[in-house]
Parts: C-alpha cells; structure tokens; sequence
C-alpha cells in the first residue's frame, strides 16, 4: 500500500470497500434525522404522561430544530479545525448519553431542555457526515452515488419518523422513542472509529476559532427560525414576531460586518463570490421549500382530510423515498451528459412541474399524487445531489466541514420557511384551528382549494430560487469541482486511494 500524499485523508476506489465508513455514516446521519420528527407522533401521550399543555408541546419538537439549526456553521467550523472524526465521535457520544437522560425526565420543561441538547448533538453531527462521506472519495461518480444514498438514509428517517414512532408507542412506553437513540448512536461511532480515516493536520485549517462570529452566527440562524416558527403561531403582525424578526437583521448586519474584517473569520464571506457556492446554496433552499411543504400538507392531507392512520400515511410517502433510490441511474445520466448547470435546470424543471401536478392531484385520488410524488422527487433528487456534491467540492480542501454546513444550513432554512409558507397559506385560506375528528364534507373541500393555491404557489417560487441556483453552477461533468485555478491543486489532486481491503489501520 502507497504513502498517503501529504493534506489529504486516504479515499476509497469503490462504495464496497467503504461499507464499514458507509454504514456508520448512514446510521449517523439517520439518527439525527429521524429525531426531526419521531416525536411529533407521540406529543398527546407525551401532553398527558407530563401535563403539558400546547405550547410547550409544540417545543418538544420546535428546540431540538431550533438548536440544531442555529449551531449547524459552528460545528462545520470547529470540525475543520478540530477534526471532523473527532468532533463526529463527540457529538455520537453526547447524542446517546442526552438520549439515556430521558428516563430522568418528569415535566415537559425537563423534555424541552434535553430536546435541545440533543439538537446541539445532533449539529455536531449533521455536517461533518456530510462533509466525511464527500471525502471519502475521489472519483465523483462515487461521490454522487454516496450522497445519493446518505440523502436517501436522512430523507427515509425524516419521512418515516412519524411512522417508527406510532409503531413503537404501540407496544413501548415513549421514553423508548428516544432511549433507541443509545445504541445506535453506540454502534456508529465505533463503526467511524473503524472505517473513517482520522484527518492529517494538512487537511484542517490552522485559523483561530471566531468566538465573536460563532456567538452572532447562532443568535442570526436561531432567532430567523424562531421568527417562521412565531410567525405561525403568533401571527406575522403580533409584536413579538416583529421584534424577532428585527433582531435576526440586526445580527445578521453584525454578523457580515464582522466577517469581512475578521482576520480569521468563521465564515468567510469571499467564498460566496464563487458561484457554485452561491448558487448551490441558493438552490438547496429552494429543495427544501418543495420538500417540507409537501410533507407538512400531505400530513395534513392522508390523516386529516381522508382520515388515515398514522401507519397507513407514513406508508403512503413510500414513493418519495423510492424514487429517491431508483433515480440514481438518471441523475448521474443528465449530469454526464448535460453537466451541473444544465443537468439541475431540468432538475429545477421537473421539481415545478411535480409541485404543479400536485397542485391538480390533491383533488383527484391517491395514484395521482404518487405520480406527482414520483416526478417531484426526481427533480428534488437531482438538484439535490448535484448542489451538494458541488459546494462542498467547491471548497478548499480544508473547510469541507464548513461546505457541508451551508448545506445543511441551506436546507435548514428552507424546511423552516416552506413549512411556514403552508402553515400559514393553509390557516389564511382554510382554517386556523384544525378540528379533530371527522371533517366536513365542506372543510375537506376548502383545504383542497387551499392546497392547489399552496402548491401553485410553492411551484413558481421554488422553480425560480432553484432555477436561478443552477444558473451559476459549472458545467462540470466528472471532475470535482475544487478551489479555482487561481488557487492551489495540490491537495485536490494529489491523493491516494485506499485497495478493496480497506483503510489501514
């Protein structure tokens, strides 16, 4: 076995060797996905074990986003300077012990704050999965392959949360929801531990960590999530809402200001002049718009409207995730043949007219929607993939943590605003307060029209933001695309491949 070049962590020539490093990535990225929504099942047994009220329920969910929102750049920035394997063991190792504590919960202010904590976890873990998985290759085939399937892996939890979780409340206490969390977050570290290679000090940055930035860069992310969330819940005219909002500008202000005249920067803002970084960016919010918009109505749509259970709806969003997986032979097609640029255009094309079709299914039967279900993920999947392999390639070599963390940060902010798009979309035209029980056959068919104008409505924005994305990617084909030319390729090129036999030891 060769030497490894100097800067750069040994990669793998093939999705078998890299199965152990897979694996436990995959698990990790799982975990952290499936608790976004596991719970959300479970808050009336949570509301009446604990006494809790709505708005304290709605926090068992609403701080474990909150915070993993919020400390996404800050983990993607002390990862590339610590250490990703590092920082990833840490957050596993936190995420399963905070999970054990449940046992120790008996209010709901107790649940709020170890929900929390686990969203801190859970930051420490998001980008550096992403950013490890990039790294483990070089050949970007195989790059687009493993994203493909960590977005699968992440897409199935989010979408399957509710799911799991009614079938275990069936037969477990709740406390079980999160205790599950221990072992498999046991299980992944060990296999990173085995699998992952630890990174070589030429491939992090040396740079001071920015406290200053770090701190605004939370209260900016934190308090823009909490302004949608308020937005919702308080309306977007009510004083607090307003005063949030203008505190998340007034730290955003600071935020850039003290970026560009930081000497070491937590995110520097230069990068945002390449415009695959731009661009990328910009369409992964314009993916998660689509996706968490359609999740939260067709939630509403299968168990409200048709009064499906749980169960029977959690299976109805199997399309999603099958054509995630199905569509890995087409996406890698269009890129080959088109490039990044034109290959996510259609992408951004297929992603509005699945949402326009949806528009038009919601008032027919459930084949309709599957086959919108199945046009829209081919979309949502090839933008996708392609704007993540793209930003974290586009990034230097050592801040690949911090690519993966605008990512994920991207995403993030798109799943809060498409949620508050259709939450407050559906509570303008249909109905502020969802009733229980039986729908009317008059309210089924307002939130059916409320539905049509949502989607419409998501469709032309989300076909733009994306669109206008892809605009500034490359054309590149099989090629990463690393820093400039203007920039060092020595650690982008020079590397070594690990045999069928895995990393050494």
């Amino acid at each position: 076995m060769s030497t490894p070049a100097a800067g750069r962590a040994r990669t793998y020539t093939s999705m078998k060797a890299a199965w152990i490093p897979l694996a436990a990535l995959c698990l990790a990225f799982f975990v952290e996905m499936v608790d976004n929504t596991l719970l959300s099942i479970a808050l009336p047994t949570i509301g009446r074990d604990l006494g809790g009220d709505t708005t304290s329920l709605q926090w068992v969910t609403g701080a474990y986003s909150l915070t993993f929102g919020g400390l996404l750049l800050t983990a993607g920035s002390i990862a590339d300077r610590f250490g990703r394997r590092r920082v990833l063991q840490i957050g596993l190792g936190l995420f399963g012990v905070i999970s054990l504590a449940v046992v120790l919960v008996s209010t709901t202010v107790e649940l709020i704050a170890l929900r929390a904590a686990l969203g801190i976890a859970a930051a420490a873990m998001a980008p550096i999965t992403n950013s490890l998985v990039f790294r483990l290759f070089d050949d970007e085939k195989l790059r687009m392959r493993a994203i493909t399937l960590m977005m699968v892996v992440g897409m199935s939890g989010f979408v399957l949360g509710p799911l799991l979780g009614g079938t275990m409340l069936a037969h477990l206490p709740w406390q079980w929801l999160l205790l599950v969390n221990a072992p498999i977050a046991l299980i992944a570290c060990v296999g990173v531990r085995l699998g992952v290679p630890a990174d070589t000090a030429d491939g992090l940055t040396r740079d001071r960590l920015d406290l200053p930035g770090t701190a605004l860069s939370v209260l900016t992310i934190g308090l823009a999530c909490y302004t949608l969330t308020s937005g919702i819940q308080n309306g977007w005219t009510s004083p607090i809402t307003i005063g949030v909002a203008a505190g998340a500008v007034a730290s955003l202000v600071l935020f850039i200001a003290r970026e560009r005249t930081a000497r070491s920067p937590m995110l520097d803002l230069t990068l945002f002049r390449r415009g695959t970084v731009r661009g990328a960016a910009i369409a992964q919010i314009g993916t998660s718009v689509a996706m968490a918009g359609v999740m939260f109505s067709l939630i509403l749509h299968f168990q409200y409207a048709w009064g499906w259970s749980p169960l029977v709806a959690g299976l109805a969003n199997l399309p999603i995730i099958l054509t995630m997986i199905f569509a890995t032979p087409l996406t890698e097609w269009l890129v080959r043949r088109l490039g990044h640029r034109f290959a996510c255009l259609v992408g951004a094309g297929l992603l509005a007219a699945g949402l326009g079709l949806m528009a038009w299914a919601v008032e027919q039967n459930y084949v309709a929607i599957a086959v919108a279900m199945v046009v829209m993920t081919i979309g949502l999947r090839t933008v996708m993939t392609i704007c993540a392999v793209a930003l974290v390639g586009a990034m230097p070599e050592n801040r690949t943590s911090m690519g993966a963390a605008l990512n994920d940060a991207a995403q993030e902010v798109g799943t809060s605003v498409g949620t508050a798009v259709v939450g407050t979309l559906i509570a303008a035209l249909v109905t502020t307060v969802l009733p229980t029980g039986t729908w009317s056959s008059t309210l089924v068919a307002s939130f059916f029209h409320g539905e049509q104008l949502t989607f419409i409505v998501i469709a032309v924005a989300v076909g733009l933001i994306s669109g206008i994305g892809a605009l500034t990617l490359t054309n590149a084909r099989t090629v990463d695309e690393h820093a400039p030319a203007d920039e060092p390729q020595s650690e982008a090129t020079s590397v070594n491949r690990v045999s069928a036999g895995g990393p050494a030891k």
